[in-house]
């Protein structure tokens, strides 16, 4: 059985790793990218025994607005609820500190790439929406971005 707690710093490398091993997902140089946010952001981790097999990485924008940054659970460990309890545990806690609307961003479907029809499908059914569509997104080149919120609290 897993439970999601707030990260520290000792988690961050099994958090790179569960991010190292989803490169359908997961562009080479976004461990670093992970490891350069962690500190200015809100962590949570899904665990299992000591074991981190899941992963959320929230930069708060504002006492009302989150951003999930980076979120992930381990491939062996998908489809079995971990990331609908860590997403649930995330946006429960921030809604108990004020917050009002979690934002995330995705690739969009106009990329047309199979592996993340499910991701968009995961985030529908946590009941975040897509608001809009930035296509060229400066950050991650040639690939479209959906933007998605869910309101909160």
């Amino acid at each position: 059985m897993t439970t999601v707690r707030t990260a520290i710093d000792a988690d961050l490398e099994a958090c790179a790793e569960i991010v190292r091993g989803l490169p359908e997902y997961f562009a080479p140089d976004v461990p670093e990218k992970l490891a350069a946010d962690w500190p200015g952001c809100r962590n949570w981790v899904s665990v299992d025994g000591d074991e981190v097999v899941g992963l959320a990485v929230v930069e708060v924008r504002s006492p009302l607005v989150a951003d999930i940054l980076w979120a992930a659970v381990r491939k062996d460990r998908r489809d079995g609820g971990i990331g609908t309890g860590l997403v649930e545990s995330v946006v429960a806690a921030l809604a108990d500190e004020g917050t009002r609307v979690v934002e995330l961003k995705t690739l969009d479907e106009r990329a047309d790439y199979k592996p993340y029809e499910a991701t968009r499908a995961f985030w529908r059914a946590r009941g975040f929406i897509k608001i809009d569509t930035i296509d060229p997104y400066p950050p991650w080149p040639g690939s479209p971005c959906a933007i998605h919120v869910r309101p909160i609290g």
